[in-house]
C-alpha cells in the first residue's frame, strides 16, 4: 500500500469513464446536477452529445436511463450515493430491477466521509437498499486501480450495477498488474488469529491496522470485499475455518451492509461469531472525514483496540 499517494475513487471513475467513452459509442452519461462533485464532468467535456445533465430531477433520470437502455445504450446514472439510491428507490425497483435493465448506477459521496456535509448527504444504508434488489449487482472498490477495473467490469455484466465510490481520497493499494475477478475477494496474509473484512475506504485502514498488529505479534490476514452481491463465500468460509476470530468494517450501517452479507453466509454454511464494525443504528454527523471517522471507531488504531479487546 502507497500511503503517500491518494486518489479519490470518484476521481476514478471520473477518469476511467470518459476513457470507456473514448472506445465505446454506447456509453452515454446521465447526472443531477452535481457533475462536478460526482466528476462526471471529465466525460461531459470528452463527449458532450452523451452526456445529459437532468437537474435536480433523479426520479427522472433513472426513468430516462431505463428507457435509454431499451435502445442499446448503456446509461451510467450518476448523483450523491443518498440521492441516487435513497430517493429514487422505487424507480430503481420497478424500471430498472423489475425488467433487468442494463443501467449502470453510480454513487459518489458515500458514508461518513462525505465529512461536513452531515447526517443528510452520509448516505448510510445504500449497501443495505441496493443488495436487497433482485438482479442487482453491487460493488464497492477501495482505491483507484481498483475502481477503474470496475467501471470497466460493469459494462460487460449484462444488467442493473450499482458502484459505490467516495469523496474522501485514499491510499493506493494496488497496480496496474493486479489480477481482479468478479465475485472474489483479496487477502493479503495469512494470519490465523483473525480475519478482518473490510470494503472500499476502510481497506487501507484495515491493512494499516494489520501493520500496526504484525509488530506486536498478532497475525491477521485482510479481506478486501470490493464485489458485496454476489459476494465471495468461498473465501468468506475458508477464512472462517482458518483463523480464530473474524471481524468486519464499514463506512456503512452494521445493518445491512458488509457485516452483515457476511453473516449471511456464516449462519448458512459455518456459523461463526462475527464482530460487526460500522456506524451503529444511527445517523451520522457534521465534521471533518477523519474526525467523524475517530467518533464512529473507524481508524486504523481502533481496528487494533477492538481486536486485541475482542479477538485475542
Amino acid at each position: 500500500m502507497n500511503k503517500d499517494v491518494k486518489i479519490a475513487t470518484r476521481q476514478s471513475f471520473g477518469e476511467a469513464l470518459k476513457e470507456l467513452g473514448d472506445i465505446n459509442e454506447d456509453i452515454v452519461v446521465l447526472d443531477a446536477d452535481l457533475s462536478s462533485a460526482t466528476k462526471t464532468n471529465i466525460f461531459s467535456k470528452a463527449h458532450p452529445d452523451r452526456f445529459f445533465d437532468v437537474g435536480i430531477a433523479e426520479q427522472n433520470m433513472i426513468g430516462i436511463s431505463a428507457g435509454l437502455s431499451t435502445c442499446g445504450k448503456i446509461p451510467f446514472a450518476c448523483s450523491f450515493a443518498v440521492f441516487v439510491t435513497g430517493r429514487v428507490y422505487d424507480q430503481i425497483r420497478s424500471s430498472i430491477c423489475y425488467p433487468n435493465l442494463n443501467v449502470k448506477i453510480v454513487g459518489t459521496h458515500a458514508g461518513i466521509t462525505v465529512g461536513e456535509d452531515g447526517a443528510t448527504h452520509q448516505m448510510l444504508e445504500d449497501i443495505n437498499l441496493m443488495r436487497g434488489l433482485p438482479n442487482m449487482t453491487v460493488f464497492s472498490p477501495s482505491d483507484d486501480f481498483q475502481t477503474k477495473w470496475t467501471i470497466n467490469e460493469a459494462v460487460k455484466i449484462q444488467g442493473p450495477v450499482y458502484i459505490r465510490v467516495c469523496r474522501l481520497a485514499t491510499p493506493i493499494i494496488y497496480n496496474e498488474n493486479t489480477n481482479f475477478e468478479f465475485e472474489k475477494g483479496i487477502c493479503f496474509g495469512d494470519g490465523k488469529d483473525a480475519t478482518i473484512f473490510a470494503t472500499g475506504a476502510m481497506v487501507s485502514r484495515a491493512l494499516e491496522a494489520q501493520e500496526i498488529l504484525k509488530n506486536e505479534g498478532i497475525n491477521v490476514r485482510v479481506v478486501d470485499i470490493f464485489c458485496i452481491k454476489p459476494i465471495d463465500k468461498e473465501l468468506i468460509i475458508k477464512c472462517a475455518k482458518e483463523t480464530n476470530k473474524l471481524i468486519s468494517i464499514e463506512d456503512h450501517s452494521i445493518i445491512g451492509g458488509l457485516g452483515s452479507s457476511i453473516a449471511d453466509v456464516l449462519v448458512e454454511e459455518y456459523p461463526k461469531k462475527l464482530i460487526k464494525m460500522g456506524v451503529e443504528d444511527v445517523f451520522g454527523r457534521s465534521g471533518k472525514a477523519e474526525e467523524v471517522l475517530e467518533y464512529f471507531g473507524l481508524t486504523a488504531n481502533q481496528i487494533v483496540s477492538k481486536i486485541k479487546s475482542k479477538c485475542i
